[in-house]
């Protein structure tokens, strides 16, 4: 049979042969050239993977710092918003209030999960999962702060016991008058 002729007898309409049984020299039989090594070929191949893991464990690493460093955002929004909601025991403060304590304890509860894309042999989370959790701690903290401003934390002794009497107020407000 022919080279790249259709297989007629085989009951397939369309098929090719390619199968090479000629007797002209072929690249096989061409010798490599000075200098070149068939085993490069396979290092280049390595070195480039290689490379690629490299690449890829160093941007998990950069993605890692980022999410990271996201709870920093949240707690400046939500340092503004409890500075926007005053410090007076209404619906909105309590409900901003609230909002900033939950925030960080769910982030909290879900640290593993939320590094799980990036986690590689070739990538160390101790660092990027240590800032996660401290800035989670401090917007916890802003959360805490913001009920003790409230007056809603039991921090005197008469929050305990009826018996005692209540802390003396340190500040006063008033209007436009001082009243004495």
């Amino acid at each position: 049979m022919e080279k790249g002729k259709a297989v007629m007898g085989s009951g397939r309409r369309w098929a090719v042969d390619f199968t090479d049984n000629s007797t002209a020299p072929s690249s096989r039989d061409i010798p490599d050239p000075p200098g070149f090594i068939r085993a490069s070929i396979d290092q280049d191949d390595s070195a480039l993977s290689r490379q690629k893991k490299d690449a890829e464990a160093n941007w998990k690493a950069q993605k890692a710092w980022e999410v990271a460093q996201a709870p920093f955002k949240n707690l400046m929004m939500m340092g503004f918003m409890m500075w926007m909601a005053g410090s007076t025991v209404h619906l909105f403060s309590i409900g901003i209030t609230f909002s900033a304590l939950w925030q960080p304890i769910s982030a909290l509860q879900g640290v593993g999960k939320v590094f799980e894309p990036y986690k590689d042999n070739k990538v160390d989370l101790l660092g990027p999962k240590l800032l996660f959790i401290a800035l989670n701690l401090g917007g916890l903290a802003l959360g805490v702060w913001k009920l003790n401003t409230l007056g809603l934390l039991p921090t005197h002794a008469s929050d305990w016991v009826s018996s005692l009497p209540p802390a003396q107020e340190i500040e006063y407000s008033g209007g436009c008058i001082p009243l004495q």
